[in-house]
């Protein structure tokens, strides 16, 4: 997948200057599509030179003028013709503490232990904001009213599968930790 689709997919939120399309990433996207801010501005000027988007400057008092960006009827075309297109194989996974984990054996036990405690960590962490985000999606409302009653449903699916893959995380990581504090006390 393109960096653009996933552009594109944020977009749809409603017009964005580059920093906050960052934010979006991190606090939204980043469930399933990682990019840079350097990576996501080239990507925006682009994206604007093939007129998929379009920019505005919003004039700032205390701070430097900003560029908004909203998708252009070619880029709604863009998206749809995205939406259409079939699927390439699923993503293989590719994460350096599963390296290190299949090393355990004879690496440093404690280190992999550690990386573990860390990834478990900064999981529960993720969570907590996916959870914060999902409350002030569904403001109060029973979420099947939400689903029944909402403008746009696919960020709040995508939010869902985020959750669900940061608790794999924290349910993964606490077996390996018990796992592997195991093996070492057998070693010790």
């Amino acid at each position: 997948m393109a960096l653009r689709n996933a552009v594109m997919a944020a977009l749809l939120e409603g017009a964005a200057s580059g920093y906050d399309l960052a934010k979006a990433f991190d606090a939204s996207v980043a469930n399933f599509w990682m990019a840079t801010p350097q990576q996501l501005y080239r990507e925006l000027e682009r994206m604007e030179g093939e007129g998929l988007i379009a920019a505005r400057v919003v004039e700032q008092e205390r701070r430097p003028n900003k560029r908004v960006f909203s998708l252009t009827e070619d880029g709604f075309r863009a998206v749809r013709a995205y939406t259409a297109e079939p699927l390439a194989r699923p993503t293989a996974i590719r994460d350096e503490l599963m390296v290190k984990v299949r090393c355990a054996d004879v690496g440093d036990l404690a280190a992999v232990r550690a990386a573990i405690a860390e990834r478990v960590e900064w999981a529960t962490a993720k969570l907590a904001r996916y959870e914060r985000l999902r409350a002030r999606l569904l403001d109060g409302r029973p979420e099947e009213e939400y689903l029944l009653g909402a403008e746009r449903i696919g960020p709040y699916l995508t939010l869902l599968r985020g959750m669900d893959f940061e608790r794999e995380n924290i349910r993964w990581g606490a077996l390996a930790l018990r796992i592997l504090e195991r093996r070492a006390a057998l070693r010790g």
